[in-house]
């Protein structure tokens, strides 16, 4: 027994340490934003709106609109400018105001889709009477992230939209999740509105980046928006824009109420807090309301708008987006892409969103064995409020009981982890990642592995094929860098698919690669070769066979599951011995 629990105190030591490893970040290096959690007067919220104010907003005169962009081309400072132009937040606040959360003020990104509605009076020129014509708009704000893990953010803000502005950085031009975020609105049927951000910077060049977006998206030159958020400069002309180029929302204001589920967080003394759209007729306070995917009816005890907090108005109508509280007091109640209607009944359910692929797993344990049910408390809460996460419950023979978590990607991951400690002091030791493989068995069954520790080549099956999942990278580069990325994807078993120049000095390649490949320290190595220009982005495609192999790595002679991991055959001896030299570090003798 004295032998088993060294080995167990030693196998954890070492997936914490290992653990606590930095992890490679496909995301941009951006400088750090360390910025108060305390809001300052001027964040407060505004005097509530009424709901006869807001009655005064039929659809045709709404817009809802998102701004999606490449990491930090300022679409949260632009952002952050349009809720000032509409005296929605006072001037001089200093800080990306939709991007609460604490890991993304100090990582610089946006993780979770944040809404704020804005009111703005248009003026029109009239020929007739040869004067002008003032309209006041109700303007709603989606704010979107950038990186490629958080693209399920993405689809549920677009859902909501029917027009976007996409930010592009003057100086840098087009990048690859500039292009990625582009299919996504263009696939969602958005009007978009092109913005080059930054013109103020002294190696800007706006001609330059109109010719990329008319190369690589067929825009017209001449629509595109000349700003710098910074300065404030030509910023007076996005909202016309947006009123002008993106259509009103559809929808039947006589009809009984129907909306789409958003997005939803938990808080403690209100319960679930849901975001809507509301599609078709009005929700008041004190109405009944039933989900299309539970069945189950509630009372809405609470009703309004982010303006840009909670702000109460007692109804809602069509085509407007805000909140409502029904009660919900358990997080699984609110299913994102659900479809709320008026209760007693009967409406065709919304178009709900794309299901989630995670594409990296991981073991998440609490450091502490006894810590367990807290743990469990903290990511039941967490998950409510991120529902691209999977849970199931797993026990290991090294770490005890713990979670194996699904996620889009290794920085999907690395946030989960550190909210999951500032948000809820929760202390963990994560497993090393692992991507879904497919084996089929001699009995022609197959079966879908997450966990290497479930894969059992002893079970008196014989395993006839394995498949691994692959993606579609999108790589741009300076030119003379070509070369090096080139012998990379290569040395990852890359199949090349496309390669062309964006303009004389850069490059773009597209490349299939095994996931597998690129989720332990393909950026890292990426960004060193070409001296941190390069960008990089992918899609989830299919998957391919391959020749794959479990590998276990061996403490005093018994093999640690939470250690296991499947790899190429090619590449085990290789990545064993790695890692093998790691523990040998790790581990005291």
């Amino acid at each position: 027994m004295a032998g088993a629990a060294a080995l167990r105190r030693a196998a954890r030591s070492a997936v914490r340490k290992l653990s606590n490893a930095p992890a490679p970040s496909r995301t941009t290096v951006l400088p750090e934003r360390l910025l108060s959690s305390q809001a300052s007067p001027e964040h407060r919220p505004r005097p509530g709106v009424s709901a006869s104010e807001l009655g005064q907003y039929p659809p045709e005169r709404i817009r809802n609109f998102s701004i999606i962009a490449h990491v930090d081309h300022g679409k949260s400072t632009l952002a952050d400018r349009l809720l000032e132009l509409t005296g929605t937040i006072q001037k001089g606040h200093g800080a990306q105001y939709l991007d609460k959360l604490q890991v993304e003020k100090e990582r610089g990104i946006t993780v979770k889709a944040q809404t704020a509605t804005m009111f703005y009076k248009h003026t029109v020129e009239n020929p007739e009477s040869h004067g002008t014509d003032t309209s006041s708009y109700l303007l709603n704000l989606i704010d979107t992230p950038g990186h490629v893990d958080f693209s399920y953010e993405v689809s549920r803000s677009l859902a909501a939209c029917q027009g976007a502005l996409l930010v592009v950085d003057a100086a840098q031009g087009v990048q690859a999740q500039t292009i990625a975020n582009f299919y996504l609105a263009f696939e969602s049927n958005l009007s978009i509105i092109p913005v080059i951000n930054k013109i103020d910077q002294p190696t800007a060049d706006p001609d330059n980046v109109k010719a990329q977006l008319k190369r690589l998206f067929d825009i017209d030159p001449s629509e595109a928006l000349l700003t710098s958020a910074k300065t404030g400069q030509g910023l007076s002309q996005v909202l016309p824009a947006v009123i002008e180029r993106i259509p009103c929302p559809p929808g039947n204001c006589d009809s009984p109420v129907r909306m789409l589920l958003l997005d939803s967080y938990y808080d403690e003394y209100k319960g679930v807090i849901c975001h809507v759209a509301i599609v078709d007729g009005a929700m008041r306070k004190g109405d009944k309301i039933s989900s299309a995917a539970t069945g189950r009816t509630y009372e809405v005890f609470d009703v309004g708008i982010m303006h840009p907090e909670l702000t109460p108005t007692g109804v809602l109508y069509t085509g407007q987006v805000g909140y409502v509280i029904t009660g919900m007091r358990s997080t699984k109640e609110a299913r994102i892409g659900d479809t709320l209607h008026q209760a007693k009944t009967i409406v065709e359910p919304l178009p709900g969103f794309k299901p989630v692929r995670h594409m990296v797993f991981s073991g998440v344990y609490p450091a502490d064995g006894s810590d367990f049910e807290a743990l469990s408390h903290a990511i039941e809460k967490l998950t409510c409020n991120d529902a691209s996460v999977s849970v199931t419950k797993e026990t290991s023979t090294a770490l005890g009981m713990g979670f194996r978590c699904g996620f889009l990607g290794l920085l999907h991951m690395d946030v989960f982890h550190q909210r999951l400690e500032q948000e809820y002091g929760a202390q963990v030791i994560s497993t090393i990642p692992t991507v879904p493989y497919i084996f089929e068995y001699g009995d022609e069954s197959k079966v879908q592995i997450e966990n290497p520790a479930a894969l059992n080549f002893n079970a008196g099956k014989r395993i006839t094929a394995c498949w691994e999942p692959t993606v579609i990278a999108t790589i741009i580069i300076p030119s003379e860098y070509v070369g090096p990325v080139i012998m990379l994807c290569s040395e990852r078993r890359g199949e090349q698919q496309e390669y062309t120049f964006i303009d004389a000095n850069r490059a773009l390649l597209k490349y299939r690669l095994p996931l597998r490949e690129i989720i332990v320290d393909f950026y890292n190595e990426l960004k060193s070769i070409t001296s941190g220009y390069a960008t990089f982005d992918y899609e989830d495609s299919e998957y391919q066979k391959s020749d794959l192999v479990k590998m276990d790595i061996l403490l005093n002679g018994q093999p640690v599951d939470a250690m296991a991991t499947i790899i190429h055959n090619q590449k085990a001896q290789k990545v064993g011995r790695e890692l093998v030299d790691k523990l040998k570090k790790f581990i005291e003798s």
